[in-house]
This record gives structure tokens, sequence and C-alpha cells, in this order.
């Protein structure tokens, strides 16, 4: 439609939609520089002295993820980690002046017990898992003085350098360790850094700190430093028990990055990091868990290097954990274990209290306990019901008190159902973008995520006016004295004031502590309603002046909507890759519907204040008409992407396993490959011609006539194998396993059975792990009728009931030794105990490596050996 041929009033409204698309496309450029800490200049490594410098911590990660070769349990790079780190710790306590006493140690940690993860019940063994502190006091501290602890962890998952997760973590402890001594600061508590070296094996390190440790009992505040990218927003994820760790966090910190909203729905995202074992598990301590958010894209993947590392994210991080460092080690409420147990707290104190905060790009944090939200949050939904009353006297009767409420409730509902088709017409989009393109094209373009979803979001906010308009318009004259009261702007606006009220309180009341986004957009429709009546006064209810006017006020919450409803797109955008892939036909739809989804949902809160005052300019079939020719020409252009590079890697899991018998026998070998988002090993092979002819896959391979890998498979990767669902077996030779390894996994009694008076049997096992040389992990899974165990002070836990199988105990074992481990399993009858051993060999044959090397250059290959067996006793 060419734009001269337009009526002047569509001719209007698409000055109007472009003028607001550009100011969008401004606001946006903004919160994206934010995000990605544009704004943060890096100190270099010759900075002064008192303060932190981003290069000098960078100087950490390069080493660690560079000079060692990877920092994985069972690997020498793990104990090279080590080394470096106490060596940089000896030279800090050499620089401390004679102000400080500091105290370096090493120790070595082990132990048992259970937990739930992912749903799933898991227990854990492990021992030699080594631990490196240091404790930075004045000279007149007490070994029993409250102190503030430093977490982060030093190790790395499989397959990974790990420069963000979690070498940056480590390098900021060390450059902050040596800000204080160089900064000729005199901490008023003491100061402890703890590197612990396991916690991608579900957080062993510091559960063997909390549980072993002679200081466990004196720390009074935490900090864990975290990484789920290599960048961006360090969010606080989580703060508790009570509001006083986000209260210090939010006058402390330089670069305040903390939402409350980020808590709430932090234990629905499958992972978890070491708050849990200081906070939750095995202590009350008020602490911080900080984690880097962005860069996704290569978290857990061999494109995790230093190169990565977003630039001024470690200067924003260093400059916080300083900040709140000290706050911390000053305040009057950093207590011991004991002296927080016999405080008499009400229930208003910030030690029990929960809190609502969220900073503002980063520039200053707004901080307020729940107490004071039960009555902020609450305030918008009382004016919305005091509304009606107030435009009842002010036009002093002229409309029926009834048809004021009945048109305040049919805006609720013409809002409602224009954000909910913000959310359903991208999903739709989405389904129907799949019958002619593959999944995920947008995930190495993040941008075409938005162009795609966007317009098609706004054509759903937009289209309830459209369809009141043409309702209204056929009813005729006859009910205008209703209708101006019913759809006029002033009930479309209270409509949608009323929508974000209701989700306030909702969200109060359902004990959660976010809430402060549709709050904040409350108030500033309040003052962009405001704005507006005054400009109708001025230049009259039909200039295109007014909506620019109502506006100008909703800038500052509008601006935060992009940039929390960025945070929220790009991470689940980055992280989609590592989704876990259901079997089909769902999982070929899961990821598109989810993104298209949550894009809805942000465009609903950063378009959906503007709407009640701007539609009657842009709900126009002219300019509907251009959103969705717009969508669909992006639906297709979408479709000629590809989905992966190197900056965005398919992550694909290649096993080779291997059955044993006996310790020293193979009775079978096999590949068993995976992937874990929404492009099947099909996709795969189609754009990997000598992976597919290698493994004997000919060109019309299809996933239904391959043999399926069967869950117990992927034992080794317990319980993450739940994710593990699309996925096929394919055969390999045994070639020279047989020469390199002289031995293999194997369990067998250690000695006689006991059996008791009640008649239960014990039996006595042991495990050997023969000569494999890089064991990251060893499972067993263990069925029959077990009573009871040597592990985990006894105890059994709850039993996981696998579809179609017994009821199971899993078993997860680490520790670098050669020694054996003695156990004993208890069994309530006669019935044969069944024990599957399933042990993750880091080391891989040639013929692995040389498949390995044909998967293509997007993709990232977790690739590792398995030895399976199983045992009857």
């Amino acid at each position: 439609m060419a734009f001269w041929r337009l009526s002047s009033g569509d001719a209007t409204g698409f000055k109007f939609l472009f003028s607001i698309v550009f100011f969008y496309a401004l606001m946006s450029a903004i919160a994206y520089c934010v995000l990605h800490m544009k704004f943060i200049s890096p100190l270099p490594a010759d900075a002064p002295l008192d303060r932190f410098s981003e290069a000098r911590a960078v100087e950490h990660i390069r080493v660690l993820a560079e000079e060692i070769d990877g920092r994985q349990e069972g690997r020498p790079g793990l104990r090279e980690a080590a080394t470096y780190i106490k060596a940089q710790l000896e030279m800090v306590k050499k620089r401390a002046g004679p102000n400080l006493r500091v105290e370096l140690e090493e120790t070595q940690v082990d132990g048992s017990f259970s937990m739930m993860f992912l749903g799933r019940s898991i227990s854990l063994g492990y021992r030699n898992h080594t631990n490196i502190l240091i404790r930075i006091s004045s000279l007149d501290s007490l070994d029993t003085d409250a102190s503030v602890l430093m977490n982060a962890h030093y190790d790395s998952p499989v397959n990974s350098p790990g420069a963000g997760d979690c070498g940056s973590c480590v390098a900021s402890l060390l450059e902050l360790a040596r800000l204080v001594v160089d900064s000729g600061w005199t901490p008023p508590r003491p100061i402890i850094f703890l590197f612990n070296g396991a916690e991608e094996l579900f957080m062993l390190g510091s559960h063997g700190f909390m549980t072993q440790h002679k200081l466990k009992d004196t720390i009074g505040a935490f900090v864990n430093v975290e990484a789920s990218g290599t960048g961006g927003i360090d969010l606080v994820c989580q703060s508790g028990p009570g509001s006083w760790p986000s209260k210090v966090y939010s006058q402390a910190a330089v670069y305040p990055m903390a939402q409350s909203s980020a808590q709430d729905v932090f234990h629905v995202i499958p992972g978890d990091t070491d708050y849990r074992m200081f906070s939750e598990d095995y202590g009350d301590i008020p602490g911080l868990d900080i984690i880097f958010i962005l860069g996704g894209y290569y978290y857990h993947t061999s494109f995790d290097t230093v190169d990565r590392i977003l630039p001024g994210s470690m200067q924003a991080r260093g400059e916080n954990l300083f900040g709140v460092l000290k706050d911390f080690t000053s305040s009057s409420k950093l207590k011991v274990a004991s002296e927080r147990k016999s405080l008499d707290l009400d229930a208003n104190s910030d030690m029990i209290e929960r809190s609502v905060f969220f900073d503002y790009l980063t520039l200053f944090m707004v901080y307020y306990p729940r107490r004071v939200a039960l009555i902020l949050h609450n305030i918008p939904a009382a004016l919305f019901l005091f509304a009606p009353f107030f435009l009842y006297t002010r036009d002093s009767g002229i409309h029926p008190l009834l048809s004021i409420f009945w048109g305040f409730s049919k805006g609720v509902m013409h809002h409602t159902a224009g954000i909910l088709l913000g959310v359903i017409f991208p999903v739709i989009f989405s389904i129907i973008r799949l019958f002619f393109a593959s999944p995920m094209s947008w995930f190495a373009h993040s941008y075409l995520a938005f162009l795609m979803f966007i317009p098609c979001s706004f054509l759903g906010l937009l289209f309830p006016r459209t369809i009141s308009d043409r309702v209204s318009h056929c009813q005729g004259v006859s009910s205008k004295k209703i209708m101006k009261v019913e759809t006029s702007d002033e009930a479309r606006f209270w409509g949608a004031f009323g929508f974000y009220a209701f989700v306030t309180s909702a969200y109060f009341f359902a004990g959660l502590n976010g809430g402060f986004m549709t709050f904040v957009i409350c108030i500033s429709m309040l003052l962009g309603w405001i704005a507006f009546c005054l400009s109708v006064k001025c230049y009259g209810y039909n200039s295109i002046k007014s909506p620019m006017f109502y506006v100008i006020p909703l800038v500052p919450c509008l601006l935060y909507s992009l940039y929390f409803g960025g945070i929220l797109v790009l991470l689940l955008i980055e992280k989609s890759g590592m989704m876990g892939a259901i079997p089909p036909p769902y999982g070929f739809y899961l990821a598109d519907v989810a993104v298209a989804a949550v894009i809805g949902i942000v465009t609903g809160l950063c378009l959906g204040p503007i709407i009640p005052i701007c539609d009657r300019w842009l709900a126009k079939s002219s300019i509907l008409k251009f959103l969705l020719h717009f969508s669909v020409v992006m639906l297709a252009v979408s479709s000629q992407f590809f989905p992966y590079s190197k900056d965005a890697p398919k992550r694909v899991i290649l096993q080779h396993t291997f059955f044993s018998a006996g310790g020293n026998e193979i009775t079978g070998s096999n590949y068993d490959l995976a992937v874990i988002d929404s492009n099947s090993i099909e996709f795969v092979f189609k754009h990997a011609p000598e992976l597919a002819e290698e493994l004997h896959v000919g060109p019309s391979f299809s996933l239904g006539g391959v043999e399926v890998s069967p869950q117990d498979a992927w034992n080794a990767l317990f319980p993450i194998s739940c994710v593990v669902t699309t996925n096929g077996r394919f055969p390999a030779k045994a070639n020279n396993v047989l020469e390199r390894y002289s031995q293999f996994p194997h369990v067998k009694t250690h000695k006689p059975e006991t059996t008791f008076d009640n008649g239960t049997r014990r039996v006595h096992l042991e495990l050997s792990l023969g000569s494999l040389e890089e064991i990251w992990v060893t499972v067993l899974n263990i069925t029959g009728p077990l009573s009871g165990w040597s592990f985990a002070d006894s105890k059994l836990p709850v039993p996981e009931l696998p579809r179609g199988g017994p009821p199971s105990y899993i078993l997860r074992l680490s520790g670098n030794s050669s020694e054996k481990w003695i156990f004993w399993l208890e069994a309530s009858s006669e019935k044969e105990i069944r024990v599957d051993v399933a042990v993750l060999e880091q080391v891989l044959d040639e013929e692995t490596r040389h498949l390995k090397s044909l998967f293509p250059s997007w993709s990232d290959v977790i690739a590792y050996t398995s030895f399976l067996s199983t045992y009857f006793f």
C-alpha cells in the first residue's frame, strides 16, 4: 500500500507508529549497552593498587583457562589450578602490612549426604576434594569473631576450559584478596576467601566446608560468586535468609544489579549453586548469590574461553564485591551461628522479613521490606476501585455509577484480551513457521526473534481496539450515551491500570517478592494520564501531541521495562540450547514456542502501558495489515538463517560406551549420541555427511529407524541424564581398549555376608575403579530389597521410581584416589540386590577423537567414555 494513497488519519497513524518504533529502538540501544556493560571502563593492569583491576583479574582467568589444561575432577589440571591459586594467595600473604594477620590453608574434604536435584533423589559420596582458604583479619581479631565468607569454585565441567564458570569467579576473589591487603584497609571483622574444588559435582566442596571446617560456625555472612555465562549483568539471584543481605547490597554496590523477582523463579530453573549449602541445607547464614547471567551460549561448553569474557563485567563485579565486603564487615548485624540462634527477633526484623528490591539500569537500587510492599503494592488496586466514585462525583452523576463500573470492567477485559493475544499471536506464528523451516533459526541471531515476534505481538495488543471500534460503529447512534463511557480513552486507561494493579496485588498475595515491575507501571501510567489530561486542555483531544505527552512521563518506566525484559529474553534465548530435548512431536516446537511466548509477555510489559491512549492512532486497519505483512516477511526471511555458529554452538553429547564384566573383560561397545535442544540428531547428520558416513548412517537417516539408547546407558550423567531424551545408539569397536587399561571398574564382595536375627542381611562390598586415568564420577544404581547402606549417615534417601522399572537408589562417588571404595548394603530379604555401575572416564581413544573431529565447527561436542557393568549380590 503506497504511503501517499493513505487517508490523512492513516498517514498520521503511520507517522506515530514510526515515531514509536524509533523511540523504542533508542531505548533498546540504551538497555543493550547497560546489559552488556558498555558504560563500564575496565581498569588496566597498571592501575593503582588500591583499585580493583579487570585486566589483572583477566590474567588470572587466562592462566586458569588457557595455560592449565582442564580443571575437571580427575584431571591433573585441577591440581595445577589449586597450586596456582595457593601460590597467588602466598603472594597476597607476603604483601600484607603489619596491620593484618593472614592465614592460609589447604584442606582435603570428604563426606556423604543425600539431596534432591532437578526433582531427582540422589546421594553423594566424596573424598580427597581440595579446598583452599585464606583468612584476612586485624591483628587483634579472635578465631571466634564473626567473619564474612567469599566463596568461589575453581573446578570446571567436563569438556570446558571454564573461563566464565568459574575462572572468572576465582579471578575476582584473587584480585579482591590482593585489594584488601594493598588498599591499606583494616577489616573490622575477619574475611575468609574460600576456593572450593568441587562445585560442579553438586556442591561437594562447600558441603565439606560447612560440615567439617572449624570456622564454619563463625561465618556471619557470605557472598557466593558464580557464573552462568561469560559476563554482562552480575545479578543477585538469591538473597537471604531475611532481607539484611539485600539491604547491605543495595547500600554498598557501585553498580547494583539485583531483582527480588529473580529469587521467585530461581528454584524453577534447572541448576543450583553453593548458596544452597551455606544458607539452606547446612546453614542459615545470611548471604548473596551473585551470578553472571549473559553469555549463556558458552556455559558448560568448550567455547567458554577467556576471549568470551564481556569487557567491563569483571570491573563492575569487583567494585561491587569490594563495597559489599566493606559493609558486611562493618555491620553490627554480623553474628556467629550461636548468636543468630539466640537473637530475639520480631517478624519485622530484616534478619527474618523478606524484601522487595530492584536496580534501575545499574544506576541505583530501590529497596523496601514486605511490610512496606503490603501498602505500596495494593495502593494501585485501591485507586482503581475508588476511581469510579471519583468520576461519578466529578461529572455530577451524568453517567450512572453502574455504567462507569461496567465501563471500567470492560476496560480491564479489553486490556487483558490484548495482553493474551499479544502472547497467543507470536506462539501461533512460531508454530506456523515450523511447517516450512527448522527450529531455532533465531538462536545464533537473537535479533531475529525480536523482529519475528514483536510485530505480531503488537498486532495482538491492538486487535481488541480494532474489534471494539467496529462493534461500536455497528451499534449505531442509539447507544452512544453508554458507549461514550464504556469505550472512552478514560475507561480504557483505567481498565489497563486496573489490570496492572490487580497483577501487582496478586503477585504480593502469592507470597512472591517481585511485583515491582507492574507497580512501577501503575505509578507511571498515573503520571502519564495527568500529563495527557493537561495536554488535551491545551492542544485538544484529536491532536497527536496529546498521546506524546502521555508517553513522556512513562519513559523511565518503559526504559526499565526494556532492561528487565531484555534480561528475560536474552537469558532464555542463550539457554534454549540446553533446555533438553523432548521427543517428537512436542520437542520440535518447544524452544520456538517458549521464546515466542516470553517475547509476547515482554512486549506486553513494554508496549502495554501506552496502548490505552495510543491505540486510537495505531489501531488502524492499514497499520494492522502492515504489521501482519511485516511478520509474515520476517517469518519467511528467518527461515533462511542457520540456527548455529561458533558464537552460538549446538550442544551434542558423544558417549563411547563399553560394557565390562569381571574387571578384565569387555563384552560390548557402542556410541551413544544425544542432542539437548529442538533440532534432532537428523539435523546434525544432514550437515555433517562425513560423520554420518563414519557411523554408517545413510542420507535417508531417520530417528525412528535407529536404536534408542536405554535410559540406564546415561547413568554416568545422572541426574542430568533426564534432559537426554532424544538420542540414538550406533555400533562401535572395542579396538585397543584392552591395551590401554589393564583393569576395568568392578564390584566384588569385601568380606563374608552378615545375617541378622530379623532376617536382614548385610553385603560387604568393595568398588575398584581399575586402571582408568581421569575419572570424573562413578554412579551406582542400586535396585532390589535395599533397607540400608553405609552412605549418607546410613540413611536411605527417597528412591527414584523410573517408569517401567523398580525403585532405585542412585549414588554418585567422586574423588581422585586409587583407593577402593569399601561399603555395605543391607537387604530386607534373600532377593538379590542389583548394582549397576557407570564410570565416566574423560580419556578418549583415537577412534572417538577422530569421530569428534568430524562434527561441524558450529557444534560443541561433550565427549567422554563410559564404562558400564552390572552385579548381583
